[in-house]
């Protein structure tokens, strides 16, 4: 590891977190992971990248009649009465992010990084947040809906992700992006960056 350091960002829907993760990481040099994670530890572990997706809805898949590909994990004899929880599949994907972070500096967008790299020596935990409006309007142009409709996702993907754990806590930076754009959210958040790890200017 000796001097890697990882960045995570956590971030409210509609935030514009991930473009200022990947312009983040373009200006520091860092490898960037979003939701290639899900398509690295596909492969890794042999599951369809549709299950990791899926996961983010909170169900659990049973292992019946050839659902997954586990390309020799599990054969048919055991299918029967197994099933891949949630839990399996975070634990799956935080050991992809562990041997990420430890190959190479990186920035994770998501994922729960920062929970996952909680004993990680070098690691800068960021939350973005914005002003509701914002974060409709980047809603509606994504998605290509209504107002009504963006704002009802955004709160019900508030919710899922305050059910699945605390995204506030932990972190060494919360910014609101709407106060700043995201070009100048970026630029605090590398200074910042620069100082906790001592980055050469």
């Amino acid at each position: 590891m000796k001097g890697n350091y990882v960045i995570t960002i956590g971030r409210q829907l509609g935030s514009g977190g991930r473009d200022i993760g990947h312009k983040l990481a373009a200006q520091l040099n860092l490898l960037f992971f979003d939701k290639e994670l899900i398509r690295i530890a596909a492969k890794e572990s042999g599951i369809k990248e549709d299950i990791f997706e899926e996961a983010d809805e909170k169900k659990t898949y049973s292992l019946l009649g050839g659902f997954l590909d586990l390309r020799g994990f599990l054969t048919d004899d055991v299918y029967t009465n197994y099933y891949l929880s949630n839990e399996t599949l975070f634990k799956i994907q935080g050991d992809v992010i562990r041997r990420l972070a430890g190959e190479k500096s990186c920035l994770f967008v998501g994922r729960c990084a920062d929970y996952v790299l909680k004993d990680h020596p070098r690691c800068l935990n960021v939350f973005v947040c914005a002003d509701m409006n914002d974060r409709v309007r980047r809603v509606v142009t994504a998605q290509n809906i209504n107002e009504a409709k963006a704002e009802e996702f955004i709160q019900k993907m508030d919710k899922k992700r305050a059910d699945y754990y605390n995204y506030f806590s932990g972190k060494d930076l919360c910014i609101n992006s709407s106060a700043l754009g995201i070009d100048e959210t970026v630029t605090f958040i590398r200074k910042f960056a620069e100082k906790k790890f001592l980055l050469p200017d």
